[in-house]
């Protein structure tokens, strides 16, 4: 997969270097922004309480 990724890429070395990064940077954005705070909203939140003994 990251192959074919790196296939597709237009340009030298140093510029696909730079776009790896770049959507890279992305995807951490997004899923950051919107895909992990609305996986916390559907998972339920469990009390969990941790007794003394």
């Amino acid at each position: 997969m990251y192959g074919a990724i790196w296939r597709t890429l237009p340009g030298p070395v140093w510029l696909r270097i730079a776009l790896v990064l770049v959507l890279v940077v992305a995807v951490l954005a997004v899923l950051s922004t919107w895909v992990f705070p609305w996986v916390d909203s559907v998972i339920n939140d469990q009390q969990v309480t941790v007794g003394n003994q």
